[in-house]
This record gives structure tokens, sequence and C-alpha cells, in this order.
């Protein structure tokens, strides 16, 4: 049993590992599109390269995570958990001294791969090391302090920027993992869940890390020649078909179909792929917004969107134990009610648009809706499947949220009628931008309808104390704890 108690020498330096760990991916989400227009200036890139940016890092993340949770079970978690620190920071270093376009997409996949081993890590670190008595609050403050560190990251980025210049969004990475690796070899104890018996479900990873990529692809390139955009998303269909049929087959598979068998947890992941398509082309476009059509910069457009994650941070923990107390039925059909709203209020935003009438009112709403819709989210997935599989359910919700968020960034652009060249004219941008906030929030309501339709309350008790405590809308927290009898991709 884990038995490092949380206000030891011991306990305090499993926690800064593991924010330290977690906060180098949680930043590197947020602070990026902050960066995309003078990225695409200084290289010379189009949209589809800026789209490509931010995706080639969300194609290998989303169809690596639950792969990466469980060599860590099998290998080790602070093994593994260190690895992907090393990894995503020499990743960084290659993003940093990028000297084109192609060289920074490519580099940004490998920052996935090393953001899919050390994001599921981090919170195991607490699970396996915590005693239970400290747990909860263990996971209170690493969840806190993530999201300090979401609500930071924006305003960073833009200051980075506008100094330093863009390379440091990357660069900054370095440092942090060469003091996070020590910390982590010297005070985390090792664990790992699982015997060294069976096969990983590699060929099901790579199977949908190439669905994923092939269908993105298509999307963004369908502006241009259509034929291979045309044979992508083929290509792209196939690769699904054949994970499906893998999984099915496979004796450990990474995303057993079984699971799916609750209509519950079903009916949760369809409101996350609606919820956090949605915000994915959100974040994308409104930065892009403030700063090509607005005329802001990087460190106005940054600090500006502080109150969405400023209001998650404040008021989670109450939006987790409102949920509790009503189920989670209506907090997941107002809240993406509310998030439309904010989107539909940000079509006003527009040329010298106003902070304090125009954009802050819509950053209220749609904060007001993130807070009330994340937590009780999080929490019904966890509640929808026994716990034994709750760190596999968690895993396949992360990944579904990465990979929805991916697919409207590559999609949204195309639906919208953004040229390749439409970020460097201001006009076109724009009227496109107001079509992207119509699309967002038309998947919201669709969200709504159906978290009213299908959701039901789970059964009492969840004993997941992240779930009350999530500070931020990257992603869901991941809880991979290892029970007997749980299924993992090992």
């Amino acid at each position: 049993m884990p038995d490092v108690r949380l206000s030891s020498p011991q306990g305090k330096w499993i926690l800064v590992t593991t924010v330290l760990g977690s906060s180098m991916a949680l930043l590197d989400s947020t602070v990026v599109n902050v960066a995309l227009p003078r990225i695409g200036q200084d290289l010379g890139a189009d949209l589809g390269a800026l789209q490509w940016t931010v995706n080639a890092y969300m194609v290998t993340l989303a169809g690596l995570i639950l792969l990466g949770g469980a060599l860590g079970d099998r290998f080790g978690r602070r093994k593994v958990f260190v690895v992907g620190v090393l990894w995503f920071a020499a990743a960084s270093l290659l993003c940093g001294i990028a000297p084109d376009a192609g060289v920074l997409i490519a580099a940004r996949a490998l920052q996935g791969v090393g953001g899919a081993l050390l994001t599921p890590g981090s919170l195991a670190l607490i699970q396996a090391s915590i005693h239970p008595d400290d747990r909860g609050r263990a996971v209170g403050l690493w969840s806190g302090f993530g999201g300090i560190g979401a609500a930071v990251g924006p305003f960073l980025g833009g200051w980075l920027v506008d100094g330093p210049g863009w390379r440091w969004v990357f660069l900054l990475n370095v440092p942090l993992a060469l003091l996070c690796a020590p910390i982590a070899l010297r005070h985390v104890p090792e664990s790992s869940g699982v015997k060294a018996e069976g096969r990983f479900d590699v060929l099901g990873a790579a199977l949908g890390a190439i669905a994923l990529g092939l269908v993105t692809y298509a999307l963004i390139e369908a502006e241009g020649d259509p034929v291979p955009a045309v044979a992508s998303a083929v290509a792209g269909l196939a690769a699904a078909v054949a994970f499906v049929l893998v999984e099915k087959r496979r004796p450990a598979p990474m995303m057993p179909p079984a699971i799916f068998a609750s209509r519950q947890f079903s009916a949760v992941n369809g409101v996350t792929l609606c919820v956090y398509a949605a915000f994915g082309g959100f974040f994308f476009l409104a930065a892009l917004q403030l700063q090509v059509v607005v005329g802001w910069s990087a460190l106005a457009a940054g600090t500006a969107l502080l109150p969405t994650t400023a209001l998650m941070l404040l008021l989670s923990a109450l939006s987790g134990e409102l949920g509790d107390r009503i189920g989670p039925r209506i907090p997941l059909t107002v809240g993406p009610l509310l998030c439309a709203a904010g989107m539909l209020l940000m079509t006003r935003v527009g040329p010298d648009a106003s902070y304090a009438t125009e954009v802050l009112p819509a950053l209220l709403v749609l904060g007001l809706g993130m807070v009330t819709l994340v937590a009780p989210l999080t929490a019904t997935v966890l509640a929808s499947v026994d716990t034994a599989r709750a760190g596999l359910a968690s895993g396949i919700n992360n990944a579904a949220a990465r990979a929805a968020g991916l697919v409207a960034v590559a999609a949204l652009p195309l639906l919208a009628g953004m040229g390749p060249e439409a970020y460097r004219m201001p006009d076109v941008f724009d009227a496109a931008f107001r079509r992207a906030m119509v699309l967002c929030a038309g998947v919201l309501v669709v969200g709504s309808v159906l978290a009213f339709t299908t959701v039901r309350r789970p059964a009492p008790d969840c004993r997941h104390p992240e779930c009350r405590t999530h500070g931020s809308v990257a992603v869901p927290p991941l809880e991979p704890e290892t029970a007997p009898g749980r299924e993992r991709g090992g």
C-alpha cells in the first residue's frame, strides 16, 4: 500500500515532480495558440501549416496516450514518466530551433509522443505513492496548481512572443525538464501495476494514430488538390475500421469494445466529443481573431482569455459538489448551452472591439458554461463503469477529448470558408470567424440535447477526488489507478 505522507519531505517532492511534469504538457497546450500568428509570419507559413502546428502534437498524443499509460503500468510509472519528460524536452528544443514549418510540425509530432508518456504518469505517481489518507488533498493540490498553470499559460505565452520571441514558448520546457527529471529519480519511488505478461496493443495504437492523422490531413488539405485529400480520407476511414476490428479480436486491446456496453459511458463520451470539439475550435481561432482582426498584441490576446480558466480554477470544486447533489444531467445540459451563448457573443468581437463590453462578457458566459459542465462530466465518466475500469474509462475519455479538438482544428476553417491565406486578411478572417463561432455553438447544442436525452444519475459516492477539483479545460484528468481485473493495453 502507498505509504508516503504528503506532509513529509518526500511527499512534497512527489507533488512538485508531478506538477512540473503535467505543467509542461499543459502549458504547451495553452500557449502555442497565442504564438501562431507570429510563427506564421516568421516561417512564411499558411493557415494549413498553423493547423498542423497544433494538430501534429494532438495526433500523436491522442493516438498514443492509452499506450503510454500501459507502458507505465508494465515497466514502472516513474521510469516511463521520466523518459516522457526528457523526450518532451528534446522535442521542445527541436521546436525552438526549427528553421522552417516542416521541421516544426515534425518536432510537434515528437512532442506528442513525449506527452503521451508523461501525461498518464503524472497523476499515477500520486496514486501509487501517496498514503490513501492524504491522496485526496494531494490530487486537489495537483489539480489546483495545474489550473494555475493553465491560467498563466496564455499570459506567459503572449509575454514570450512579444518579448524574447515565439521560440521560447517551446524552449521554456527544457529547463523545466532538467529540473523535473532529477527530482523524480531522487525522490519518487518506482511503482508498477501489472505483471509483465502478454503483449502491448501496439498495432491498435498505431492504427488509431494513423486514422487520426490521415483524416486530419484530408480536412486540412481539402481546399488544395482534391485527389490526395480524398485518398487520405478513404485511407483514414479504412484505418479506423481496421482499428475497430483489431480491438475486437485482440486478447488485451488498448480500447476494449466491451466498455462501451455501458450506455452512460457511451453517452458521456458523445457529449465529450461535442464539447471538446467546440472548445478546440474556439481556442484555436479566438487567439488568431484577437490578434489578426482586433489588432491586439500576443500578450493582450493571451491575457484576454484568462477569465475562462480563472473561473474554472475558482469554481470547479463548487461545480463538482453541485453535480453530486443534483446529478449530472442538468449541468451537462445547461453547461453546453451557456458555452454556446458565449461563442455566439464572440461574433460581436470585430475590429477595434472593446474588451469590457464585447470580449469580456462573451468569455465570462463561456467560462461559466465550462465551470458548469467539466467537473460533472469527469465525475460521470468515472462513475459510469466499475472501479476496476475507472483508469481505462478516464483514459478513453481523455483521448476522445483530444481527438475531438484536433478534428475541430482541422475541419472548422474548412467549414467556415477560411482559405490558406485567410489569417493574413483581417476582413476575410473576421467573416469566417463569425461563421465558425455559429458552427461551434451548434455543436454544443447537439451535445446539450445528447446529455438531456441520455445522461442519468450514476451510482453515488464517486471515489475519485480529482472529479471535484478539476481546474483546467485543456483535457479531462487521467485517473490511471490500477485495480484487480482492470483491462488495459498490456
